[in-house]
C-alpha cells in the first residue's frame, strides 16, 4: 500500500467496498433526543427503517462534526506506519468537518515532517463523497502517489453529480434550507423540488415539479444528459427508507446506460436527518455538476 485513504461516516459506503478498497472510515455520532448514537460508517450497519421512522414520528435528530483532535488520533497510526494520507471528506459547504481535518493535517505536519496528509473537500455529501473516495482507491491501485491522487480528485470532483428529491418539505424547512412559507405552499401544491450539490458544495434547488413522478423523471434526464462513461464507472442510488422507489430508479438508470457498478442502499443518517424519509438520490460522474 503506497498511502492510506480515509473518509468520514457521511460517505455512505457499504462495508464490502470499504474492505475491498481498503478505505478507512472516521466514525461519527449523532443524537436522538438525549441518546447519543455512534455510527462506524458501514451503511450495512445502519438501521435505516428505525431511523427514518423516528423522523416520521417527529423525533428531532441532531448531528455533530468530527473535531480536529479525533482526526489527529485517527490519522496518527497510519503516519507512524510510514504512510502518507489522502482524506476525502464531506463538503465544506454543508459541514465544518473538512475544516477540522485540515487543522489536524497542519498539526500533524509538525509531528511527522517526512509525511503528508492531503485533505480533499469532496464538495459533496453521502455517496457523492463515497464515490470520490472510491476513485482515490482506484488511483492508488493504478500506482498514483498520494499527491497525484489528491490532485486528480480535485479535477474529478468538478464532474461529481448529485441529484435528489424529497417526499416532504418539512425537513428542509426545519434545517433552514427553505422558508416556512415556501414549505407550506409547496406542500399544498404537491411541489417536489429537484436539488443538487452545486460547484461550491452547497445544496441548491435546480427545479420544481408537480408530483414525485416528474421529479424522478427529471433526475433520470440529468443522468441521460450528463453522465460520462457510466458503463465503466460506479453509480449510486440512496433512499430515505423507500427501497421500492430506489429499485425502480435503478431499473430506469440501467435502461438509459447500465453502470459498471450500481450501488443501491439507504441514505446515511447525517444528511439523511436533514432531508427526511422518502428522499431519493442519484450520484454519478458527469460532464459537469
Amino acid at each position: 500500500m503506497s498511502f492510506a485513504i480515509f473518509t468520514d461516516s457521511c460517505s455512505n459506503l457499504p462495508g464490502r467496498l470499504l474492505r475491498s478498497l481498503d478505505i478507512r472510515v472516521m466514525p461519527c455520532a449523532y443524537s436522538i433526543g438525549e441518546k447519543q448514537v455512534s455510527y462506524n460508517g458501514d451503511i450495512d450497519h445502519f438501521q435505516a427503517k428505525e431511523h427514518y421512522d423516528l423522523l416520521r414520528a417527529g423525533q428531532v435528530i441532531t448531528t455533530t462534526l468530527i473535531n480536529s483532535g479525533t482526526f489527529a488520533e485517527s490519522f496518527r497510526p497510519a503516519l507512524e506506519e510510514g504512510l502518507d494520507i489522502v482524506y476525502v471528506g464531506i463538503s465544506s459547504g454543508v459541514s465544518g468537518t473538512y475544516q477540522a481535518a485540515s487543522i489536524a493535517a497542519l498539526e500533524l505536519k509538525e509531528e511527522f515532517p517526512q509525511r503528508a496528509v492531503y485533505t480533499v473537500d469532496s464538495l459533496g455529501a453521502g455517496l457523492g463523497t463515497g464515490l470520490l473516495a472510491c476513485r482515490a482507491a482506484d488511483h492508488r491501485k493504478q500506482g498514483l502517489s498520494a499527491a497525484e491522487t489528491a490532485e486528480k480528485l480535485l479535477e474529478e470532483r468538478a464532474g461529481l453529480c448529485e441529484f435528489f428529491t424529497v417526499d416532504s418539505l418539512h425537513y428542509l424547512r426545519r434545517s433552514g434550507r427553505i422558508s416556512a412559507a415556501t414549505a407550506a405552499v409547496g406542500t399544498m401544491l404537491n411541489i417536489k423540488p429537484l436539488l443538487r450539490g452545486d460547484e461550491e458544495g452547497h445544496i441548491v434547488s435546480c427545479g420544481k415539479y408537480r408530483g414525485r413522478k416528474k421529479a424522478v423523471e427529471a433526475i433520470l434526464q440529468k443522468y441521460a444528459d450528463l453522465a460520462v462513461d457510466p458503463e465503466n464507472s460506479r453509480v449510486a442510488i440512496t433512499h430515505g427508507d423507500c427501497l421500492a422507489d430506489a429499485q425502480a430508479l435503478a431499473e430506469q438508470v440501467r435502461a438509459i446506460a447500465a453502470p459498471g457498478e450500481l450501488i443501491v442502499c439507504p441514505h446515511e443518517p447525517f444528511t439523511g436527518s436533514h432531508v427526511g424519509p422518502g428522499m431519493l438520490a442519484l450520484f454519478f460522474f458527469g460532464r459537469h455538476r
